[in-house]
């Protein structure tokens, strides 16, 4: 079907011609559709995949991939069983926390927020928080000064800075002879953190270890173990199986659980948007259509007299589906050029763009993430340019089958 013949005359109807311009300008836009529809698939698949990474990076370098923890949410030996859970497979890091919701005021402004108790030392084994540092550093929090560490946007919303004093207020109360009065401390601002992500940088603050027992009134007693293992996609396998290890004496849960919404719900939109996207590819490729029955209305002529010099049925099918799979070609190669070389420079763009115009896209006080990440992942790029192809090829069948069907002695009777 794909003789050396065939293909010139494919590619010889490529070319325009005075009397069949508008056929070509037919031509350029079903290539440029399906070129726009590559691109945006590709950047915006890119875009979902930098959002996903993103997420979990940051999700994953505050929390951690298993917790350990009391059945009535006490850990009262976390040392042994520390000692005890770094000898198992997959264990890379395990560091104790207490974790309680406060009130913190400084000045006349107060928030609610989430006091974590850690051990300095311990921390980096199982989080990232010790880089994510603004001003200050983790060792900054020694037991018994009463040092805190405030996210970046908490920090901000208090009006507070290195050096400052903030009062922490805590669910129990104490009895005096005046009443019930609440728990009250005063903590100074020794670091803040900044991870970038809104939830963490508003509403975490972290102390020592020893000051959060003291706060809660829990030590020596801590909340729970966290654990880092070697490979977070298989926590939920790992995690039962230390869960049968240690028994029922402890609960274990995974991150999984913690945050697993958040990762369904960027999986199912990746599907939707390449759904809908891959629909727009298709109404692109399918313009194909009607570009290739111009052709063969506006060849009738060449193809009869090519039929009657032995021309098969078949052949003249090669050549509108060579035409076709050329315009699909194209359009796709220069959608994949384009969409690559978008989605590796969406970091810049999106920026650049927010500059001129004076607006942000995305908001730290409404989305998780307020850049737009990108991450290019070379099997999507490759899906979606086959693809593209495949419904190229598939929208020139039905033209070529018809131009096959052309009878030459009817056409040429009235030549």
């Amino acid at each position: 079907m794909f003789k050396p013949l065939i293909l010139y005359i494919g590619l010889r109807y490529t070319r325009a011609k005075r009397r069949t311009q508008f056929i070509s300008f037919i031509t350029l836009t079903s290539v440029l559709g399906i070129a726009l529809g590559v691109t945006a698939l590709i950047t915006v698949l890119s875009v979902m995949n930098g959002f996903e990474a993103e997420l979990r990076e940051r999700i994953l370098g505050m929390t951690s991939h298993t917790t350990i923890s009391g059945p009535y949410g006490q850990l009262d030996d976390w040392q042994t069983l520390a000692d005890r859970t770094s000898k198992l497979p997959h264990v890379e890091g395990s560091a104790p926390y207490i974790h309680g919701q406060v009130m913190i005021n400084a000045d006349r402004q107060v928030s609610g927020t989430v006091v974590q108790g850690i051990l300095p030392d311990y921390e980096p084994k199982v989080s990232e928080v010790a880089n994510k540092m603004e001003f200050g550093t983790l060792d900054s929090l020694v037991s018994g000064e009463f040092n805190i560490v405030l996210g970046h946007e908490l920090a901000n919303y208090l009006g507070v800075t290195i050096g400052d004093k903030v009062t922490i207020i805590t669910p129990q109360v104490n009895s005096t002879p005046a009443g019930i009065l609440p728990r009250l401390k005063r903590f100074t601002v020794s670091g803040m953190f900044r991870v970038g992500m809104y939830e963490y940088d508003r509403n975490m603050a972290l102390i020592h270890l020893d000051d959060a027992g003291k706060l809660f009134r829990i030590e020596p007693a801590v909340s729970g173990l966290r654990l880092k293992l070697d490979d977070l996609f298989n926590a939920p396998r790992i995690t039962q199986s230390l869960a049968d290890g240690l028994g029922d004496a402890y609960r274990v849960s995974d991150w999984t659980k913690a945050h697993s919404n958040f990762f369904r719900a960027v999986q199912t939109e990746k599907r939707v948007m390449f759904i809908i996207l891959m629909l727009i590819v298709a109404v692109a490729a399918f313009n194909i259509v009607s570009t290739l029955v111009m052709v063969v209305t506006d060849k009738r002529g060449d193809i009869a007299i090519l039929k009657t010099q032995g021309l098969s049925n078949q052949s003249v099918m090669g050549i509108f589906i060579i035409l076709g799979g050329i315009i699909g070609l194209v359009g796709t190669v220069i959608g994949t050029i384009g969409g690559i070389a978008l989605a590796l420079n969406v970091e810049t763009i999106v920026p650049a763009i927010e500059k001129a115009f004076g607006t942000q896209f995305l908001a730290a006080d409404v989305y998780y993430i307020s850049e737009v990440p990108s991450k290019l992942i070379w099997g999507d790029v490759f899906w979606i340019a086959a693809m593209a192809l495949i419904l190229s090829l598939l929208a020139t069948l039905y033209p070529a089958w018809q131009a096959s069907r052309i009878n030459p002695a009817e056409v040429l009777r009235y030549e």
